[in-house]
This record gives C-alpha cells, sequence and structure tokens, in this order.
C-alpha cells in the first residue's frame, strides 16, 4: 500500500493489512484521535499500545499464529483492542453475535475449536450454561464495564477469569506480522442449509471492502465516520474501524442505534460520514425533526449502507442535506463487495451498481450457462485479484468445494444485468430469512423449536415485511392431544432463540405442505404468509428485550 489514503491512488489487487495499515497511520498521526465512544477518546498511538500490550499478555499464555480466539463484545473500546491484538499475534479472530445463546451460541464456540473466549460478564450465564459441551475451551476472560458490579461468578467447569489480568504492561512490537494473505477471522454465516459456517477471511480481504467502500464513499483524514453497527460485524469492522485507518481518519462507535439519539450523537462527535443499514436510514428519514438534526443539516455528506429505496434517498439528500446516500452495491460475506459504483456515478433506480474490475460475475442457469441481459438467473463470481474472497468454510471442505462448481462460486441468489451493465438482486434462492439486519439460519430456528414437548413438526420461513427485508413466521404441527397456545410458544422462544430471530408470526396446522420425498414446500407457506389463522406479535401488547 502507498499509504497516502487517496483512494484514487490506490490499484486494483493492491494487497495489505490492518495492522500494516495501523503502522502507517501511527508513523504518521500518531496523536490523532483514531475512536471515540460516547466521548471516550483514543489516540493511534493509544490504540496501538493497547492491543500491542494485550497481545503479548496473550502470547504468554500460549496464543498463538493460527489459534482461534472467539469474542463475545458489545460496542466499547474493548472490542478493538482485543481485535487488534488477536491480529498482532497472526491468530484468528472470532467475533460472534452477542445475541446467541443456547445451541446457537454452543454450535459456534464449539466450531471453531477456540481455547479462549473473552466476553462481557453479562454473558457469563450463557457460556455456563454450555461449558460441558465447549470440550476445547480452557479459558473464559470477562470484561466488566464501567460503572457495572460483578455479580456472583457462575459455576463452570472452564476457568474464568477478568479480562483486567491480560491487559499488560509490554510495549515490545510483535516479531511477526501477518500477511495479507493470511487468515485473519472468522465470520460465521446464517447457515441456510445446515447449522451456521464460518467463513475464512484474510486479512486483505477485509481491507479490500474497505477501500471499496472507500471507492464508493471517499473520505480524507478530516472525516468522521459514525456507526451504531455492532463490532461483531464485518460492516462496522471493515467500512467503519478499517476504512478510517486506512485514510487516517476517526471512528465514532454508538453503543446502539437508537432514532432519538442519533443526530445528538452526529452533533457532538462531528461526524461527516453516516455507516448505517438502510432500514436505519430509513427510520430516521420517517422520524419527526429534533433541534439537533436541524443543526447538523448537510453535515453528513456521506451516508453508506443498503438497502437504500429512492424515496429514502431523496429524503436524506433533500431534508438532511447528505449528497451522496447509499452504497448501491451487492456483495455477501463470502465476497463482498462485487458489484458498486465510483462516488458520482448515475445509478440507474433499483440497481445495485455494475461489475467492479476485482470481480467477474455473471448470471448461469441450472446448467451453469451464462443467461442473456435481463434474463433473472443465479448470480456467480470469481476474483480477479488474489485474497478478495473467502478461503473457504471453517473445517467444512465439501460444504466449499460444493459452492464452487466449474470453478465459479454459486451464491444462490438470483440477479440480472440489463443492456447497461446494471445489476438487479432479484430474489434468494437459498432458504434463508434476513430481518432488520441479520440473517437467520431456518435450520437452526427448527431445530431450536424441536425440542418443545407439544410440537411435533415446524417449519420457519420468512414473510416478507412491509418495512423491507422479512419477518420471521413459525409453522407448526402440534402432537395429538397437545395444549399450547401461540402466545406460550413464543414466550416460550423468547429464552431459546436471540431476540432478533423471534417470530413475529405463528401459525399451527394439521399438516405441513410436503413434496414426494418429504421435505417442507417452504416456499408454499411463504406465499401464504399471514393467513386468517396466523397469530401476529403486532397485535399483542408485548414488548422484545434486545439481550
Amino acid at each position: 500500500m502507498s499509504g497516502t489514503g487517496n483512494p484514487e491512488t490506490w490499484a486494483v489487487g493492491e494487497r495489505d493489512t490492518v495492522i500494516s495499515a495501523l503502522d502507517r497511520v501511527v508513523a504518521r498521526l500518531p496523536d490523532k484521535v483514531m475512536l471515540d465512544f460516547s466521548g471516550e477518546l483514543y489516540t493511534y498511538l493509544e490504540i496501538d499500545r493497547l492491543s500491542t500490550r494485550m497481545a503479548n499478555a496473550l502470547a504468554a499464555q500460549g496464543i498463538a499464529a493460527g489459534d482461534t480466539v472467539l469474542t463475545m463484545l458489545d460496542n466499547n473500546v474493548d472490542a478493538v483492542i482485543t481485535w487488534l491484538a488477536i491480529n498482532k499475534l497472526c491468530a484468528v479472530s472470532v467475533p460472534i453475535n452477542t445475541a446467541l445463546k443456547g445451541e446457537f451460541l454452543r454450535h459456534q464456540v464449539a466450531d471453531t475449536g477456540t481455547q479462549l473466549v473473552i466476553c462481557e460478564a453479562d454473558y457469563l450465564p450463557r457460556m455456563a450454561a454450555i461449558a460441558e459441551q465447549l470440550t476445547d475451551v480452557k479459558r473464559i476472560l470477562f470484561r466488566v464495564s464501567a460503572g457495572k458490579e460483578l455479580g456472583e461468578l457462575p459455576a463452570a467447569s472452564i476457568a474464568i477469569e477478568p479480562l483486567d489480568l491480560y491487559r499488560g504492561s509490554d510495549d515490545t512490537p510483535l516479531a511477526v506480522k501477518p500477511q495479507p494473505a493470511d487468515l485473519a477471522c472468522l465470520i460465521y454465516t446464517s447457515g441456510t442449509t445446515g447449522p451456521s459456517k464460518g467463513c475464512m477471511i484474510s486479512y486483505n480481504f477485509m481491507c479490500n471492502l474497505a477501500r471499496l467502500q472507500l471507492r464508493a464513499g471517499p473520505a480524507s483524514e478530516n472525516d468522521v465516520t459514525i456507526t451504531p453497527l455492532p463490532l461483531f460485524h464485518m460492516n462496522a469492522l471493515c467500512v467503519s474501524i478499517i476504512a478510517s485507518i486506512l485514510v487516517g481518519a476517526r471512528a465514532v462507535i454508538l453503543p446502539r442505534f437508537s432514532v432519538s439519539n442519533f443526530w445528538q450523537e452526529v452533533e457532538r462527535s462531528g461526524a461527516t460520514i453516516a455507516s448505517i443499514l438502510g432500514g436505519m436510514g430509513g427510520l430516521l428519514a420517517q422520524a419527526p425533526d429534533n433541534d439537533a438534526m436541524l443543526r447538523c443539516k448537510g453535515q453528513i455528506h456521506t451516508a453508506r449502507g443498503n438497502p437504500y429505496t429512492e424515496e429514502t434517498k431523496k429524503i436524506w439528500r433533500e431534508r438532511f442535506g447528505t449528497k451522496l446516500v447509499g452504497g448501491n452495491g451487492y456483495g455477501l460475506t463470502e465476497a463482498c463487495v462485487i458489484t458498486s459504483l465510483a462516488a458520482g456515478e448515475y445509478a440507474a433506480p433499483g440497481s445495485s451498481g455494475k461489475r467492479i474490475a476485482d470481480f467477474d460475475v455473471r448470471i448461469f442457469d441450472e446448467m451453469d450457462q451464462e443467461v442473456p441481459v435481463n434474463t433473472p438467473g443465479e448470480i456467480v463470481v470469481r476474483p480477479l485479484c488474489p485474497d478478495i474472497m473467502f478461503q473457504g468454510y471453517w473445517r467444512r471442505p465439501e460444504d466449499t468445494h460444493k459452492l464452487m462448481r466449474n470453478m465459479w462460486f454459486h451464491t444462490g441468489d438470483v440477479g440480472k444485468f440489463d443492456d447497461d451493465g446494471f445489476f438487479y438482486f432479484v430474489d434468494r434462492k437459498k432458504d434463508y430469512l434476513r430481518r432488520r439486519g441479520e440473517n437467520i439460519s431456518s435450520f437452526e430456528m427448527e431445530a431450536a423449536f424441536a425440542v418443545h414437548p407439544a410440537l411435533s413438526e415446524v417449519a420457519v420461513h420468512a414473510v416478507p415485511s412491509d418495512k423491507g427485508e422479512d419477518d420471521v413466521k413459525v409453522t407448526a404441527v402440534l402432537h395429538e392431544g397437545a395444549e399450547l397456545s401461540q402466545e406460550d410458544l413464543f414466550r416460550w422462544a423468547a429464552d431459546a432463540v436471540p431476540y432478533y430471530a423471534l417470530p413475529r408470526y405463528i401459525e399451527f396446522r394439521t399438516s405441513l405442505p410436503k413434496n414426494p420425498q418429504g421435505r417442507v414446500l417452504k416456499y408454499l407457506l411463504r406465499d401464504e404468509g399471514k393467513t386468517a389463522n396466523t397469530w401476529d406479535l403486532d397485535d399483542t401488547d408485548i414488548k422484545v428485550a434486545k439481550r
């Protein structure tokens, strides 16, 4: 990398790591503020030193290159320090969703083979509940938030210690630095056809994603990017933090998304770029005026994120004075982003950019033959540069090979290109759901509900939402003679699945539609949507707690 911070100077195929990028900024701008957590500021030099100290402390406990380290942390500075410390050790970072519990949590922790878990103290009971099944884990380090008192530690067969013991004091730089092709992290997918799979992501993959975002929405070292997105998602890590490091800018990390508090934080922090999901952009667009928003008009020049409707884009431009709205791109965890536009390029309404120089993207039929323009088919892709796609699924070579037919990665999504080369996402081919920015595995959801003693069969599927993305529906068959209300099943589920996966709809039937092989025809259930016999959460006064 040239280290100029100017996206226009970056060549296609250029390779980098976040550690090398951080080194460059520390050498050039050591006292520049890198991170802002609700007014708690950290310079590039401070973050570099804190992460080096923790890396040396973890190394002294035996963490080495190639080891997986799983983290379950909220949006706070330790989430960044531990991530960088793991990177500096050339170990493999595994940030997981903080809403996971039960079998969802056990599967991901066990699948990584990790010996070390770092989590918030609030999540220790969840870890303790599955400790007997975590045969590889040797130690759990917990973090106590400032101002909180630590309760009694849960009993567990695994050593539980405070993270403070591993902050370290040794500033000695690590002798070996990660290389662009090295495995940087595992990001777990939704597990659409089975249990969640860990996507193996290289350092350069993450930096390339950040570079592509800077191409679509340029930034300089004078910019301040604000995001409420969780640091266990690649979006926040790459689009907000790594992109800021690449140009020597500041990132403002909010603890969570809040419509009422967003503009106050924009005003306080001096943010000039917002990195949010398109659904969040829609909520902000429809919210009433407040004084902070009015004072900030024109301050946010770029709002990153997908998908924004054309109406939402118009509101952001006219109401908030934002010049560049939406990413106009398409991608997925395994290959992100594969269609996009440079800043200022015309975007056809409803499109998601065009092919970019990094990837060869085509539309195939069922026989892997390319289809004509304006014809929907499966989206397939292959890289034209090294280390910009995932390296396969962790410990699942068969699953990796299955999707790499004929040397093309098959996304399982349906799209098309028009005569002018604009790309349009059409539908999902795979059986999964997406709700409020979270991918949800129907396989794991069905496994969770299957243990309920009153249910003999269960299908979890999507119902299109009028708010965009999907709503979750559980269609189930009761055992003969069983008595259970839909509301009672929902309340039971609150302790069995993550909050974001809780169903909006529940329906009991005498049977499920199936094909001759006995597989449930979920497309029929999806098409039927909310029927006259469907229980709807929105018709109740039940409040879902985000925990």
